[in-house]
C-alpha cells in the first residue's frame, strides 16, 4: 500500500479491475477527493472514468441531469439528488457504476433536520441493456470534525458502499 492511499482505494479499485468494471464519480461535497483517492493508486485507468464536482445547484443541473425539481423540492443534500448525481454520471461517463456523494462537511450550514456532517451517497449499477437490473441506492450517514475530517469519512464510506455494491453485483 503506497502510503497515502487508503487501502480501500486499493482494494475497490481491485474488485472493479476483477469484473472489468469500470466507475465515475459525481462530487458535491468531497470536492473531487474521491476522484483523488482513485488515481492515486496505480493503475486506475483501468477502471476510473472521470470525477465530475459539481458544487452548484446549476453544475448538477447542467453536468448530471438532475431535475430542477428535485433541487427545489429536497435540496442538493437529498436522496432524490444524490440518486440522480449517481445514475447521471454513470449514464454521462457510460461506465458500470456510478458513485455520488453530497452533504454538508461545515463548519456552517447545517440544520436541524441535516445538521453539519450530514450525507448522502448514491451508488448506480449499469446493468447490461435488455435485463432490467440497473439499480441505485442511496444512504444518509452523519459524521463528525473538522472540514477536512468529513470530507475523508465521506470519501471513505463512498469506497466501502461501493466495494460493497460491486463485490455483490448491485447497490
Amino acid at each position: 500500500m503506497t502510503e497515502d492511499i487508503p487501502p480501500i482505494a486499493e482494494r475497490v479499485g481491485d474488485a472493479l479491475r476483477d469484473r472489468e468494471a469500470t466507475v465515475a464519480v459525481a462530487e458535491s461535497c468531497t470536492g473531487g477527493l474521491i476522484g483523488s483517492l482513485l488515481t492515486d493508486v496505480p493503475g486506475s485507468s483501468d477502471y476510473f472514468d472521470r470525477s465530475l464536482v459539481t458544487y452548484s445547484y446549476d453544475a448538477k443541473r447542467e453536468e448530471l441531469a438532475v431535475s430542477r425539481e428535485s433541487l427545489d423540492e429536497a435540496g442538493a443534500v437529498s436522496d432524490p439528488v444524490a440518486r440522480q448525481m449517481a445514475q447521471g454520471v454513470r449514464d454521462r461517463a457510460g461506465t458500470t457504476w456510478g458513485v455520488s456523494t453530497t452533504g454538508i462537511a461545515g463548519p456552517s450550514g447545517g440544520s436541524d433536520e441535516k445538521p453539519v456532517g450530514t450525507v448522502f451517497v448514491g451508488i448506480a449499477y449499469a446493468a447490461p441493456w435488455g435485463s432490467g437490473n440497473s439499480s441505485t441506492r442511496v444512504r444518509r450517514y452523519e459524521f463528525d470534525g473538522s472540514r477536512t475530517a468529513i470530507k475523508r469519512q465521506i470519501a471513505e464510506q463512498a469506497f466501502e458502499d461501493l466495494e460493497a455494491a460491486v463485490e455483490r453485483g448491485a447497490p
